[in-house]
């Protein structure tokens, strides 16, 4: 059966084709709720209120993305807002402390081979939220600076800074010095 056939059958309410399109995407929603929620409950729980909600508002997906596109969206911002509602907010930076980064082409995310994929997920994770976040959605996610103002509700120039500075401190914690050695 094709997308769109499914999808149509959802909006109709066909509980069928809303179990089949779940379990098409749950799995990778879950993986996606667990990069902002660590608790495993609490991220089914995400995807869970993600996929209500996306049934409740199958109608207004017009397919201008991929079905897919639309649910990750929707599983973020569940998972954001639920880290708001646990009182983990995300920290504003005022306006007057912002200087526009704009990154070049030549911007490089490179890391020096001896570090680990383990040793750079715990370097996220130690990042503070508002720079956690940013760097996730660019990095992982690979939403654009856009999209990410929109996500998270702060200005672009925001997104532009707190990446910078999330790469400044990212690159810091995984700075490999004399021998090896972080000191």
């Amino acid at each position: 059966m094709f997308q769109t056939d499914i999808i149509e059958k959802c909006k109709a309410n066909d509980r069928k084709a809303q179990m089949q399109l779940y379990n098409q995407y749950c799995n990778g929603m879950y993986i996606v709720a667990k990069r902002f929620i660590k608790n495993d409950a609490q991220a089914e729980d995400v995807v869970q209120d993600a996929f209500i909600k996306a049934f409740t508002k199958l109608h207004q997906y017009h397919a201008e993305v991929t079905f897919g596109a639309w649910l990750k969206r929707i599983v973020i911002n569940t998972s954001i807002d639920t880290l708001k509602a646990n009182k983990q907010r995300l920290v504003e930076l005022e306006e007057v402390h912002l200087k526009v980064v704009d990154t070049s082409d030549d911007d490089k995310w490179l890391v020096d081979d001896a570090v680990t994929i383990e040793e750079i997920k715990e370097a996220i994770n130690s990042l503070s939220e508002k720079y956690r976040y940013v760097v996730m959605l660019y990095l992982i996610e690979g939403y654009d600076h856009q999209e990410i103002s929109e996500i998270l509700d702060i200005t672009e120039v925001a997104s532009r800074t707190q990446l910078y500075r999330g790469k400044l401190k990212l690159q810091e914690l995984l700075k490999y010095k004399k021998d090896g050695t972080r000191y």
